[in-house]
């Protein structure tokens, strides 16, 4: 099946805080930019800095992110410190029809709502090699309290319990074998017999009318 007319490929990419996940997710839009799609949510927190709509967020009022529900234009939504943050349907939809690959960079709870909304979807988690190095790495990097960092850690041993509803486990110790493990996957993904089901029909009757020519 030609790229140019594939569909993209909805997924998710969960892990631990401290496993690198975000990281991963910028070394891959930086060396293969061009196939995927980053998924931009929405959220009612004011902009910060320099941050624009339709870049970094869709910034909306309270009241516009509440019709969003209402209207079911959302893929799934939270409530963080009294802010409202979601993705998007419509902007999702747009790039997956594009042939883009569209990444959501979002926790289990929300993994489970996009893969009861799309079962097609491809779900796969990141994790450092062993707890030590997490801890470590939460530990290291400066920028929280360690008795915040700590409370990550312990969050860590909860989210364990929904590994098991992932299709692949990418484990994040070089960086870059890391990222090219995460394209490799989703790009083979494409391969999949149910994902080329439009092709099959196609070849399928294109040879069942040869076959009909010859015994005719």
């Amino acid at each position: 099946m030609m790229d140019q007319k594939r569909k993209g490929i909805l997924t998710v990419l969960s892990g631990f805080s401290g496993s690198g996940k975000g990281t991963v997710m910028q070394e891959l839009l930086q060396r293969h930019g061009e196939r995927y799609a980053l998924s931009i949510s929405a959220t009612t927190r004011a902009p910060r800095g320099q941050e624009e709509d339709g870049r970094e967020y869709f910034f909306k009022t309270r009241e516009e992110f509440e019709k969003m529900i209402a209207n079911h234009e959302l893929i799934e939504y939270a409530l963080y410190v009294e802010n409202y943050y979601g993705t998007p349907k419509a902007y999702v939809e747009e790039r997956l029809e594009a042939g883009k690959d569209v990444i959501l960079e979002i926790e289990i709870q929300g993994a489970r709502k996009v893969k009861e909304m799309y079962p097609d979807a491809l779900l796969i988690f990141v994790t450092p090699k062993d707890a030590g190095t997490l801890k470590e790495r939460l530990l290291g990097r400066g920028t929280e309290s360690e008795e915040a960092a700590l409370a990550r850690l312990s969050r860590a041993s909860w989210e364990t319990e929904g590994m098991e509803d992932y299709d692949y486990l990418v484990v994040n110790d070089v960086l870059l074998d890391c990222v090219e493990n995460v394209h490799s996957i989703i790009q083979n993904e494409h391969k999949k017999m149910f994902r080329n089901q439009e092709f099959i029909d196609r070849i399928k009757g294109e040879l069942m009318a040869f076959r009909k020519e010859n015994e005719a």
